[in-house]
């Protein structure tokens, strides 16, 4: 297997250990869209730089 279809394996597993406990703290639906505008920005900012970075 390709580097890319492994790392996008445990990214996924790791995604699926997580979740059930963010979305627990969370229960509130305000906060929890607000928690996850704040992680969905903090990984589309992460995953700009990587690409400048490696460039």
């Amino acid at each position: 297997m390709s580097d890319n279809i492994l790392t996008t394996i445990y990214l996924l597993l790791v995604i699926t250990l997580v979740f059930p406990g963010f979305y627990y703290a969370n229960r509130n639906k305000k906060v929890f869209l607000k928690n996850l505008i704040i992680w969905i920005g903090v990984i589309g900012i992460i995953l700009i730089l990587t690409k400048f970075l490696k460039n």
